[in-house]
């Protein structure tokens, strides 16, 4: 009598194959929709949008990248819709359909509320109006009894009042007390730093910022100073009001790290040896510190 077949004999077996092959089949197509869905093995480099306007990248979007615009800032002088940043970064790899989020310069200003300014110092007033989104324009120094107040502000010659509604990226100047006897102050250290940044640290040192140099530079936001004048000393003072002439790169033409680190005080500019601690970096830190956080 012949033996019946292993399969018929174990008919549990064959169901157990059965199911087996089913649930292969079955994995086979998840991983196969999976793959599909989310398109793997299909990215593509990102493309350097900033400088770019938001409707070109609109109209060629062959990535069918979705755009998100994080912030729209007013600059006066520029086109609207110019694209400042983008994130993720150019080069990054991604799938289509991927978000990217965007700054661009807006297309009308928005209103600012000018602060109240009087009685304030110097570096108090510029943080209120940069805070504010306006611009610091000259400040002038008049003799008053408080030294380093600021007695008023105006625009363009006309006085502006706190309280009222002005364009953002207005430039404001301010009026500034002497105080009894002419102030000094020690010229901050702007190497290596952004145009906001020195502009920033040079006015709240109640100096000026004088004549800005830009040649070849492509991004005046990102250059960087890679030379000033009057240059830091971290002692040599100056009368409140002097005008600091600074020079302007790419920040992506120099190493900007090794520049602050390798720079040199001239001590042929130093104007007396009397120390003033005004937070920034002694000539003798300069040297031998790696890092700085600006």
């Amino acid at each position: 009598m012949a033996k019946e077949p292993f399969l018929k004999q174990h008919p549990w077996v064959l169901h157990v194959l059965i199911m087996l092959g089913i649930s292969l089949v079955i994995l086979f197509i998840v991983f196969q929709f999976i793959r599909i869905y989310a398109r793997q093995g299909q990215e593509y480099e990102l493309p350097d949008v900033v400088g770019g306007n938001i409707a070109e990248l609109k109209a060629d979007n062959p990535l069918a990248l979705d755009v998100v615009v994080l912030d729209s800032i007013f600059r006066p002088g520029q086109a609207g819709g110019i694209i400042l940043t983008q994130d993720p970064k150019p080069g990054t790899l991604v799938k289509r359909g991927r978000k990217l989020y965007i700054t661009m310069t807006a297309y009308t200003p928005e209103d600012a509320v000018l602060p109240e300014l009087a009685g304030l110092t110097v570096r108090q007033a510029v943080n209120e109006l940069i805070n504010t989104g306006l611009e610091v324009g000259t400040l002038r120094f008049v003799a008053d009894r408080y030294k380093n107040s600021v007695i008023d502000q105006s625009s363009k010659g006309k006085t502006l009042y706190a309280g009222q509604q002005i364009e953002r990226g207005t430039v404001v100047d301010l009026t500034v007390g002497l105080g009894d006897s002419t102030g000094r102050s020690v010229v901050p250290f702007a190497i290596g730093k952004t145009r906001d940044k020195a502009r920033r640290d040079i006015l709240s040192a109640s100096l000026n910022v004088g004549s800005e140099h830009f040649r070849g530079v492509r991004d005046r936001q990102t250059a960087v100073v890679y030379r000033q004048e009057p240059d830091y000393t971290g002692v040599s003072r100056y009368p409140y009001g002097t005008s600091v002439e600074l020079w302007y790169v790419d920040a992506d033409e120099v190493d900007v790290k090794k520049m602050i680190k390798e720079f040199q005080v001239d001590s042929s500019k130093i104007l007396d040896d009397g120390y003033i601690d005004d937070g920034r970096p002694s000539p003798d830190e300069i040297e031998e510190r790696d890092t700085w956080s600006w």
